[in-house]
């Protein structure tokens, strides 16, 4: 269902808000009511900031916050933050990531406990809408006080400074607002720290992260039903009497989703009927059980599911609450001050993330694998070679490719979270690492997406080695057709690297229905 209008309202908004807003052609909006929230709350720190002592308003930033600010350079410090601390190194961070940070950020202030001006909210929203996304580059924040280098980046495009993307290219952002009507955004009391200080971009980078590895896992799935249509398997691997056993809900969707993928399927085999049948057989042609890589998905892939779950449930709640400091609360009639900009919560669920998408590449890696080796599977030519066996060499090379992105996604599946390194004078003595290890999940779900292309460039090619098409349920010959469609069947050797850019698009692209 496409959706024209995402409203931010007090119970939030869910990942297929997000979805659509990020990849669909919906807009954002914020409630009427969230909106009166951010007035009333900026109304109520340029009140009680008066007499009192604030930190980021009438102080310095981290360990400067010992020196008092004099209220004629108040605004002046809410300038100096996002300047100074526009530092970022390394390779941009694509605009897609940076548009998903943009959405938390707006979701953080317009819940009203941030005292920011409300003109801000406008701005954003207009920023996220006309697809306008600042240069922010990979290499900064450490996930502690947020990620105060890169929303940096972020905030100076706000003020009509720096370089963002726009129609597809880099631009200056003065000139991105001439072009488009905006106004810089005027700081006032608090909008400096509150721009820079979150978790918004480890947030932002997650939430595609998930949304992508979702589709991963799916992919996954389908493609461990089309290898098992291949092996020609026993179908009771997947019973819901057996799956049922284990209480562990990511096996028994797993199992279900490949049960339903798999209907009608000709080629799945009955155990009852080959081998419960009183059969005197002393050997036996078909495998009793298959190998792991096939007979186990469920058991393998529903921890990656379950994982999935809980990753989704952690990053749509951090985008729902408040990660600023401190907390203008006008309800009590209090500023708190605490580390709500701490990016554990993001930090940790990206290190299981990437961790789970490793274990089921490492099994797509595996099943590739049955498929190249001709001893192993036993029914095919080696390296699913369609050509002349010594003068061409099939799917062989392909398989280094994956085989070596396997193995550089089992090394960057090192935990971020445990990594943490004091700076900031000390100030900040345990750090998340959060955008780190956001931004490494992300690595390894590009690198994913690499290996099971070339896994499903060798099931389709395997799939007409063994003139089985026909045979194959009706959800299975569907992908094939549509695989098919702009990767035909090859037995000559040619670069095949645009094929694996195509088949990772379309993998990007395909949706998949449990």
């Amino acid at each position: 269902m496409q959706l024209k209008k995402v409203e931010i309202t007090e119970k939030g908004v869910d990942i297929d808000e997000i979805e659509q807003l990020l990849f669909g052609s919906a807009k954002v909006k914020v409630s009427s009511e969230l909106e009166e929230k951010v007035t009333k709350s900026f109304h109520f720190l340029q009140e009680f900031s008066v007499d009192k002592v604030i930190y980021g308003v009438n102080t310095g930033f981290g360990p400067m916050a010992q020196y008092r600010i004099r209220d004629e350079e108040i605004n002046q410090l809410q300038y100096n933050i996002i300047r100074s601390h526009s530092v970022g190194a390394g390779s941009a961070i694509e605009p897609i990531y940076v548009k998903s940070a943009m959405i938390d950020r707006l979701s953080t202030f317009a819940q009203g406990y941030s005292g920011v001006h409300p003109a801000l909210i406008r701005i954003l929203t207009d920023f996220i809408n006309l697809d306008i996304s600042p240069y922010v580059p990979s290499h900064g924040g450490v996930g502690a006080s947020g990620d105060l280098v890169q929303l940096a980046h972020i905030a100076l495009a706000l003020i009509g400074e720096g370089e963002v993307f726009y129609n597809g290219t880099l631009q200056s952002t003065a000139d991105v607002m001439r072009q488009t009507g905006i106004e810089p955004f005027k700081l006032h009391i608090r909008e400096g720290l509150a721009l820079t200080n979150g978790t918004s971009v480890m947030t932002g980078v997650g939430i595609v992260n998930l949304i992508f590895a979702k589709k991963l896992l799916r992919h996954a799935l389908v493609a461990s039903a089309m290898m098992n249509e291949i092996a020609q398997s026993y179908d009771d691997f997947l019973a819901p009497e057996l799956n049922a056993t284990k209480r562990h809900s990511g096996q028994i969707e797993s199992a279900r989703f490949m049960r339903e993928w798999l209907k009608e399927s000709h080629l799945l085999r009955n155990r009852k009927k080959e081998l419960y049948n009183g059969t005197k057989a002393s050997h036996f042609n078909q495998k009793i059980q298959p190998f792991y890589s096939l007979r186990c998905v469920p058991q393998v892939l529903g921890p990656v599911w379950d994982t999935m779950m809980n990753v989704e449930k952690v990053v749509i709640d951090e985008l729902n609450s408040v990660s600023d400091n401190p907390i203008v609360d006008y309800s009590s009639e209090n500023i708190y001050h605490g580390g709500n900009f701490h990016g554990d919560y993001i930090s940790f669920e990206m290190d299981k993330l990437k961790i789970a998408v490793t274990k089921m590449i490492m099994l797509m890696e595996r099943q590739l694998n049955y498929l190249m080796h001709d001893k192993v599977n036993e029914i095919l030519p080696p390296f699913v070679n369609l050509g002349t066996l010594g003068l061409n060499y099939g799917m062989q090379a392909m398989q280094f490719t994956a085989t070596s992105t396997t193995a550089e996604n089992q090394t960057l599946s090192y935990p971020m979270y445990l990594h943490s390194i004091p700076n900031n004078n000390d100030n900040q003595d345990i750090v998340s690492m959060g955008t780190n290890s956001a931004l490494l999940a992300k690595r390894v779900i590009e690198n994913g997406f690499q290996v099971m292309a070339i896994h499903y460039m060798a099931i389709v090619q395997a799939i007409d080695c063994l003139q089985a098409v026909e045979k194959l349920s009706p959800k299975s010959e569907e992908v094939y057709q549509e695989i098919r469609s702009f990767f035909p069947t090859f037995a000559d050797d040619k670069p095949r690297y645009k094929d694996i850019n195509r088949i990772v698009e379309y993998l990007k692209t395909k949706s998949i229905v449990s």
